[in-house]
């Protein structure tokens, strides 16, 4: 009987993700040199574009860990091209979370890729796949705050400094909310290794419903804060300010109002 194997033309990079990064490559252009006639704008497409992009790295850091422990299905179902169309569940991959950045301006995690569990040995290298998808994010976000931290903010231009800021605010809170211990999410899955199988079969049943359940926590204004109280005391540890962040936001929300002193040099 064949076997499944990942094929040279399996781990190609889709043309999609490759059109993902020309408009995030073109929008951040736009961004830091001011071409755009209206800033949001810019910030608008270079900040979505960026985030579909961490979201397509997030779910390919799954499938090759996967690939790499033992999962040599991956391939053939085409999870490392860096194709979200590719993904099982791409409503809850990249749909969901874009959503939910425009509603809530907070990093919605996405669904995971599908991982043949059967096919990999030993608990650590199951926990390692889980957290291989919210460590990207961890990694991304501090891509996007490097600059913050290094004080190497001269010469950068104010919009894309305020973009930065913003991204990283939604890497920051994609790594928390993805690292939660709740049925679904990536937390649980580097726990569930660890736990017997009584517990295991009761809790099975919620995972449908643990991003439903963090999603309905965070319109608790009481959890809603202390979440981002969380979220902002990581920003600030990491050198981005209040302004950045806000203005950033507000940047990004070109079809509201934007504060007049985001419109300013600093």
């Amino acid at each position: 009987m064949a076997t499944a194997t990942t094929q040279h033309g399996d781990r190609r990079v889709s043309p999609v993700f490759v059109g993902i990064l020309a408009v995030t490559a073109v929008a951040g252009w736009a961004t830091w040199t001011g071409f755009a006639a209206q800033p949001g704008v810019a910030v608008f497409l270079f900040v979505t574009a960026a985030w579909i992009v961490s979201l397509c790295l997030h779910e390919y850091a799954h499938a090759r860990t996967a690939l790499h422990s033992g999962d040599i299905t991956v391939g053939a179902k085409g999870y490392l091209t860096l194709n979200p169309l590719k993904y099982t569940h791409a409503l809850l991959s990249i749909v969901l979370p874009v959503v939910f950045l425009l509603l809530n301006g907070i990093g919605l995690p996405g669904g995971a890729v599908f991982i043949e569990r059967d096919r990999i040995r030993g608990r650590w290298r199951h926990s390692l796949i889980s957290a291989a998808g919210p460590l990207t994010n961890v990694l991304f976000a501090a891509v996007c705050t490097a600059p913050f931290w290094l004080h190497a903010l001269d010469g950068v231009p104010r919009d894309f400094r305020y973009a930065l800021a913003f991204l990283a605010l939604l890497q920051v809170t994609a790594a928390i909310l993805n690292f939660l211990p709740v049925p679904g999410l990536d937390g649980y899955g580097v726990l569930e290794p660890w736990l017997s199988y009584q517990v295991k079969r009761q809790v099975e049943p919620f995972a449908p419903f643990g991003l439903l359940f963090v999603f309905a926590l965070l319109w608790v204004p009481s959890v809603n804060q202390v979440f981002f109280d969380v979220v902002y005391a990581i920003l600030d540890g990491l050198g981005v300010e209040p302004v950045p962040r806000y203005c950033g936001e507000a940047l990004y929300r070109f079809w509201q109002d934007t504060p007049e002193g985001c419109l300013i040099s600093p």
